[in-house]
């Protein structure tokens, strides 16, 4: 019996993922929950989208989450829009913003640019890698 689920570890695989975090970032703000929470999903989208694309090319990369880091890795061929290259801002939804700290609370407007952002990485990266599977 085959099954719908790609191959672990493989682009489609992580494509999925980004997927599932786009998801849960798009939910509607549930009580008691932070946008932040939401904008580090939209951040964990891009991330596996970009990851999903550079091991469709084998190209190695560090665990971190450093979208900016990442995005330097593709081959010349992959062309990246500039909305593409605007997601490096989501990087700090990863780490930075996930503890308390002395910064402001993200608003809903940056949110919905995170969302945004997200969704556009993710497309790119399903066209870079020509493969919609789910």
């Amino acid at each position: 019996m085959l099954s719908d689920k790609p191959k672990p570890g493989s682009a489609a695989d992580w494509l999925r993922r980004a997927h599932s975090d786009l998801a849960l970032a798009s939910i509607a703000l549930p009580a008691g929950v932070l946008y932040t929470e939401l904008c580090f999903h939209a951040q964990q989208a891009a991330e596996k989208s970009i990851k999903a694309v550079l091991i469709h090319y084998g190209i190695e990369f560090r665990k971190v989450h450093n979208i900016d880091y990442l995005l330097t890795l593709l081959p010349k061929e992959i062309s990246l829009s500039s909305e593409v290259e605007d997601a490096v801002g989501l990087t700090s939804y990863a780490v930075a913003l996930r503890y308390p700290g002395d910064y402001e609370d993200v608003t809903e407007e940056a949110y919905r640019e995170a969302i945004q952002a997200a969704r556009v990485v993710v497309t790119w990266a399903e066209q870079a890698i020509g493969n919609r599977q789910w």
